[in-house]
């Protein structure tokens, strides 16, 4: 298959940037999924997880229960990198985001670009180099419409010569389907 969906591309990219040392953080963590499988992926490595949602943050502790390598903060992804442990931070590789609300949660809480911005710009700073940061975008609820346009254009005039900046999504979808970015730290 030539074409991925977005989430399971979304992952791909993580795994082509991580070792099974690395330190990686998933800037929102949701339900647990992607911290799930970020915790496998990095056996020997750190997983920092964030979410503005104490219930978000629960589920994903039921999730990855089993993991000892894995630590959830209650807060902000804007806040994230000052609660990771400076020895992590020398070997931090990969981050991913799902942008907008939790799902089967409260569609009134959701990511907002500014934060978004903010949280982009200090991982950016700690990442090593040829590290990752993916964005998952949702711009089919209009708060996500407005998230998506202004990231976008952030990363638009981000400096080339610091980054690689890769957009993928569907053309032919209806309802704003949700697309992904890449940044690749040169």
């Amino acid at each position: 298959m030539i074409v991925q969906r977005i989430l399971p591309f979304a992952k791909e990219l993580i795994t082509s940037h991580i070792h099974s040392d690395s330190t990686v953080i998933d800037a929102t963590c949701g339900n647990g999924h992607d911290t799930l499988f970020l915790a496998q992926s990095v056996p020997n490595g750190h997983v920092y997880g964030c979410d503005i949602q104490q219930t978000a943050i629960d589920a994903t502790r039921l999730k990855t229960k089993a993991f000892d390598h894995v630590t959830l903060v209650h807060t902000g992804h804007e806040n994230m990198i000052s609660h990771i442990h400076s020895a992590h931070l020398e070997r931090l590789d990969a981050a991913i985001f799902n942008l907008g609300y939790l799902p089967k949660g409260d569609k009134h809480i959701v990511t907002q670009p500014d934060t978004t911005i903010t949280a982009i710009e200090r991982i950016f700073e700690y990442l090593r180099p040829e590290g990752i940061i993916v964005l998952v975008v949702y711009p089919g609820h209009p708060e996500g419409q407005v998230e998506s346009e202004q990231v976008y254009r952030y990363l638009q005039n981000f400096d080339q010569q610091q980054a690689h900046i890769l957009q993928y999504g569907f053309i032919n979808q209806q309802n704003n389907p949700p697309y992904v970015i890449a940044i690749e730290k040169r």
